[in-house]
């Protein structure tokens, strides 16, 4: 049998610290990863695997989907001088990330890299 623990707030044993659920629910990521050039996970929650479309070009999908297309990816990569984007490519099942050198104002050409993602959104 389930059960349900229902509760306002989340506090620490001393009281010191505490959350409102509404944060823990709204304000914590949904999902996150490190991916390696080859978009295998090194590391990830929420993500249940990645995608090597070609250079720079890397596909994820999440293990619970979110629950529309508007929601907040914050991208990056490892190296200096490079760029990451997700190009307006979400989805409820997943997103697309691009890694592109970097010019002086344009995004150069596509560059395998480690690369990281936060989502930000409600799940479905």
């Amino acid at each position: 049998m389930a059960s349900i623990l229902r509760v306002n707030t989340l506090t620490d044993a001393s009281s010191n610290n505490s959350v409102p659920m509404a944060t823990v629910a709204s304000g914590s990521a949904k999902a996150w990863l490190e991916g390696s050039p080859a978009a295998a996970l090194a590391d990830s929650f929420n993500i249940s695997g990645g995608t090597d479309n070609g250079t720079g070009d890397y596909s994820y999908a999440y293990s619970n989907n979110m629950n529309g297309t508007n929601y907040s990816i914050t991208d990056s990569c490892h190296s200096s001088g490079l760029s990451a984007t997700d190009n307006g490519s979400q989805a409820t099942t997943g997103f697309k990330l691009q890694i592109f050198q970097r010019g002086n104002s344009t995004l150069g050409s596509a560059i395998d890299n480690v690369n990281y993602g936060s989502i930000h959104g409600d799940l479905a």
